[in-house]
C-alpha cells in the first residue's frame, strides 16, 4: 500500500509540478476570472467530440465559444476582457455545451462549478457565476489545533424550530452561541456540499465545490466560520468522497456523454444499496479533482478539517454490503481490498497533512481497517480519529432487548473500551443515524410516548420518565468519559429531542413538520429537557477543564455483575455508575485516594433526586482493593 502511494506522489512530483500544484487545480478549472477581467475556462470531459460554454453572457448561442483541446481529455478557453470588464458577469447563468459521440448536445454544469441555485419552478439546479466586486475577507485566525475534541454535528437547514430550511445566518447568530454555551469546541457540518435531493441528508452530491445554495450565499458560510473561529469552535467538514450523485443534468454522471469520465463503468461504477455512482480512484484526472475539492474547502473557506463519510464503502470492493467484521485480519487485506480508494485516502491525509497540518480528518468506518489511523509513514491511512461505530449499536441492542437487571457490566465496559493501541476513536451515544425516521433516538427508546405527556415539571414524575431522564445522563457520561480520546453528539440530541428527523419528500407530503430541531424546549422551565441540558453542558465544561478525552484511557477498576457497578479511573478523576434499577448503595467501596462530589447525575438541578451530599469530602484508607492500595466508602 505504501508503494502504491510512494509511485503516486512521485508521479505527482514528476509530471505536475508537485502535489502544491497539483491540488491547485481548483484556480484553473471550471470558470475563473483572471486579473486583467477576462476569462479562464478548463474542463477535463476524455469523451467529448467538442466542448463549448454557452450562457446569459452570448445568448445562449451553444457553439460561439469552442474550447480548444489539449492533451489527455482537458479542454481549455480564453475570454478577453470587454473594455476592461469581465465578458462574464457575476450572477449570471452558465452551462458547459458537450457534444457526445453520439453526436447529441448536453448541458452540463461544470463539475468545477462554485455556486449552483434552484428556482422555485423549476427541478434540476442551475450554475450561476459567483464572482462578487468584493467577497467576505476572514477576519479571525483558525483556532490551534484541539487536544480534547467534543463535536457537535449539526445540519444548518433543520437548525431552527420552525418548520423551514434554515440559514447560515440563522446558524451563525442562533446556534453557535449555543454550541458554545454547551461547552463543545468544534461543529461538524452536515450537507454543506451541494446536492439538489434535500432528503438525501446531503449525501447525494451533484456539485462538489459548491456550498449549498439552499441556505444562503458563499459569503454566509464562509462569515459562518468566521465566528465560529472567534468563538475558538473548530469547524469540520462532513465530505463526501465515497461516491455521487446519479444526476446528469446537474451532476457529475454522465458529465462527457459516457458512462464513465469520473466513475468507473459498469457494474463496478454503481453502488447497489445507494442507487449512486462511484469514483475511479485509479484515474489522475479524479484524484487531481478530488484532492483539489479538499484544499478549496479549507483555503477557500476555512474549514479545519473533515470528516470522511462512507469510508468502509470505499475501502472494499464489495463496499460492506452483506459482510460481517471480527477483526480477523484477513478480513482487511487481500483483493477484496480497494486499494486504489485505499491509495486515495493516504494521498488526501498525506496533502492535508503536508500543507495544512492544524487540520483534523476523521474516518467514517465501520470495518475496523487496522492501522487507519497511523501515520502514512507507518503504512497508514493517515487519519487522525476515527469513529467508535459500535457503541452506539450496543446500547441500542441493550434497550431494546434488555432487561434491566440483566445488562452486563463487562461487556459495557468491552465496548466502550474495546479499541486499537494509539489509534484515536471518537465515541458517542447516538449521532444522526439514530434520529433519522425509522430508527429511534436514546430519549426516545427510553421514554417513548410518554415525552407527549409527561415532561411538564408540573406532571408527577412517572417511572418512565424517572427512568429515561437518569438512564440519558449516565449513557452520556460513560460513554464521554470511557468511550474515546474525543466525543460527538448530533444537535439537539443532548437535551433528549424528541421525535424523529424525517424530511420533507413524497411519502411524508413534503412536510417540515420533523426537519427541524425544537432548541426551545431547552427554555421553557415548565419541561423537563432543561435537565437534559444542563447535565450535557456540564459535563462537557467538566472535561474541558480535567481533559480525560486527551488523557490515557481508563483503568476500569470495577465491574460488578450482581451490584450493576462500574467504576473507572481517568484524568485523575473518578467515575462510578450505578446501574442496578433499584438498589443504592451505603458504605460502597471504589479504589481512590481523595473523593469530592464535581458531577452527579442525581443532582436536582439535573432532573435527580438530590440524595448525596456534595459538601462532602472522603479520604482514603489502606485497604487494598482490586488490586489497588488504598480504597474509600462512598454512597451511590
Amino acid at each position: 500500500r505504501y508503494s502504491l502511494f510512494y509511485n503516486h506522489l512521485k508521479n505527482i512530483e514528476e509530471s505536475e509540478g508537485g502535489l502544491d500544484k497539483f491540488t491547485k487545480s481548483y484556480k484553473t478549472f471550471g470558470v475563473n476570472q483572471l486579473a486583467d477581467g477576462g476569462i479562464y475556462c478548463k474542463e477535463w470531459a476524455p469523451g467529448a467530440e467538442a466542448v463549448f460554454l454557452a450562457g446569459d453572457f452570448n445568448g445562449w448561442n451553444p457553439s460561439s465559444h469552442p474550447y480548444k483541446k489539449l492533451e489527455y481529455g482537458k479542454w481549455e478557453l480564453f475570454i478577453p476582457p470587454e473594455d476592461g470588464r469581465s465578458p462574464v458577469p457575476h450572477g449570471s447563468k452558465l452551462k458547459v455545451v458537450i457534444r457526445a459521440q453520439s453526436g447529441a448536445l448536453l448541458y452540463r454544469i461544470s463539475p468545477w462549478a462554485r455556486y449552483v441555485v434552484r428556482d422555485e419552478d423549476k427541478v434540476n439546479y442551475d450554475w450561476v457565476h459567483w464572482n462578487p466586486p468584493q467577497s467576505y475577507i476572514h477576519k479571525n485566525p483558525s483556532p490551534k489545533r484541539l487536544k480534547s475534541l467534543r463535536i457537535y454535528e449539526s445540519h444548518v437547514g433543520i437548525a431552527s424550530p420552525e418548520g423551514k430550511v434554515a440559514s447560515y445566518k440563522n446558524f451563525t447568530y442562533n446556534v453557535l452561541p449555543r454550541i458554545k454555551d454547551l461547552g463543545y469546541n468544534c461543529v461538524q457540518l452536515m450537507a454543506i456540499m451541494e446536492h439538489a435531493y434535500y432528503a438525501s441528508f446531503g449525501y447525494q452530491v451533484t456539485s462538489f465545490f459548491a456550498a449549498s445554495s439552499r441556505y444562503g450565499t458563499p459569503d454566509d458560510l464562509k462569515e459562518m466560520i468566521d465566528v465560529a473561529h472567534s468563538m475558538g469552535i473548530t469547524v469540520l467538514l462532513d465530505v463526501v468522497h465515497s461516491h455521487a450523485s446519479k444526476n446528469s443534468e446537474d451532476g457529475l454522471n454522465q458529465f462527457d456523454g459516457t458512462d464513465s469520465c469520473f466513475f468507473h463503468s459498469g457494474y463496478r461504477g454503481n453502488h447497489q444499496l445507494w442507487d449512486s455512482r462511484l469514483f475511479d480512484y485509479a484515474n489522475w484526472e479524479v484524484l487531481r479533482f478530488l484532492l483539489s475539492n479538499l484544499r478549496m474547502w479549507i483555503e477557500d473557506y476555512r474549514f479545519d478539517g473533515f470528516r470522511f463519510d462512507g469510508v468502509t464503502s470505499m475501502l472494499y470492493h464489495h463496499h460492506g454490503i452483506g459482510t460481517g467484521f471480527s477483526g480477523d485480519y484477513n478480513e482487511y487485506f487481500g483483493l477484496h481490498v480497494d486499494e486504489d480508494a485505499l491509495c486515495y485516502l493516504m494521498l488526501a491525509n498525506h496533502m492535508i497533512n503536508t500543507l495544512h497540518p492544524e487540520c483534523i480528518t476523521i474516518a467514517e468506518d465501520v470495518s475496523g481497517m487496522p492501522a487507519l489511523c497511523r501515520p502514512v509513514a507507518e503504512g497508514g491511512g493517515g487519519f487522525d480519529y476515527r469513529l467508535a461505530m459500535a457503541i452506539p449499536d450496543k446500547w441500542i441492542q441493550i434497550i431494546k432487548e434488555l432487561k434491566d437487571e440483566d445488562w452486563n457490566m463487562g461487556n459495557i465496559v468491552h465496548t466502550l473500551t474495546n479499541r486499537r493501541c494509539e489509534e484515536k476513536y471518537i465515541a458517542y451515544a447516538e449521532s444522526h443515524d439514530q434520529a433519522l425516521v425509522g430508527d429511534k433516538t436514546l430519549a426516545f427508546r427510553l421514554m417513548d410516548a410518554e415525552m407527549y405527556t409527561n415532561m411538564s415539571v408540573l406532571m408527577p414524575l412517572t417511572p418512565v420518565i424517572d427512568r429515561g431522564i437518569q438512564l440519558h445522563k449516565m449513557i452520556r457520561l460513560i460513554t464521554h468519559a470511557l468511550g474515546g480520546e474525543s466525543y460527538l453528539n448530533f444537535m439537539g440530541n443532548e437535551f433528549g429531542h424528541p421525535e424523529w428527523l424525517d424530511f420533507p419528500r413524497i411519502g411524508n407530503n413534503e412536510s417540515y413538520h420533523y426537519a427541524r430541531r425544537q432548541f426551545n424546549l431547552t427554555e421553557d422551565d415548565l419541561l423537563r429537557y432543561k435537565f437534559l441540558n444542563a447535565f450535557d453542558r456540564d459535563m462537557n465544561k467538566l472535561e474541558e477543564r480535567y481533559g480525560w478525552l486527551a488523557s490515557p484511557q481508563a483503568y476500569v477498576s470495577e465491574k460488578h455483575e450482581a451490584n450493576k457497578v462500574i467504576a473507572f479511573e481517568r484524568a485523575g478523576l473518578i467515575f462510578i455508575f450505578n446501574f442496578h434499577p433499584y438498589q443504592s448503595y451505603v458504605d460502597y467501596r471504589v479504589v481512590a485516594f481523595k473523593y469530592k462530589i464535581l458531577l452527579d447525575s442525581d443532582a436536582g438541578e439535573y432532573g435527580g433526586h438530590q440524595r448525596l451530599d456534595h459538601n462532602t469530602e472522603y479520604f482514603s484508607e489502606e485497604y487494598p482493593h482490586n488490586y489497588r492500595p488504598h480504597s474509600i466508602m462512598v454512597s451511590i
